[in-house]
């Protein structure tokens, strides 16, 4: 068994993926709109599904707003330098809402940044 995506939900499907293509430097792997069911799928990933996790971005044609509840944490990104990612970020127009630094109660240098639907993302250095 493996994970295969996490699915998100989003309001505006063309902002998201300039987000996590542009921003966080993702590929787009595949999208498909369903007219029957007044959706669109589109999956972004780091690399090929067959061999990564990806991400699965829902469109639901007609909803411009979700709550995003209590229950979900994020999505965490391996990253070299997490100062130099926030950086990357901030300059690729992304948002930045707790600077590098290492995390609470240990040494792992962490970061966050939210996405366009201010979905929590994770940025973790790795030595």
């Amino acid at each position: 068994m493996r994970i295969l995506h996490t699915m998100l939900r989003v309001a505006d499907l063309e902002r998201s993926l300039r987000f996590y293509t542009e921003v966080l430097g993702m590929r787009l792997l595949r999208r498909k709109d369903y007219p029957e069911g007044k959706f669109t799928l589109a999956f972004v990933g780091y690399g090929d599904e067959t061999d990564t996790a990806v991400i699965e971005l829902t469109h639901n044609w007609g909803v411009d707003e979700y709550e995003l509840g209590n229950a979900f944490g994020h999505i965490a990104v391996a990253v070299d330098d997490a100062y130099k990612a926030c950086e990357e970020v901030k300059r690729r127009g992304g948002k930045v809402t707790r600077e590098a630094g290492p995390m609470k109660h240990g040494t792992t240098v962490i970061a966050f940044i939210e996405d366009p639907d201010t979905y929590k993302i994770e940025l973790i250095e790795r030595k």
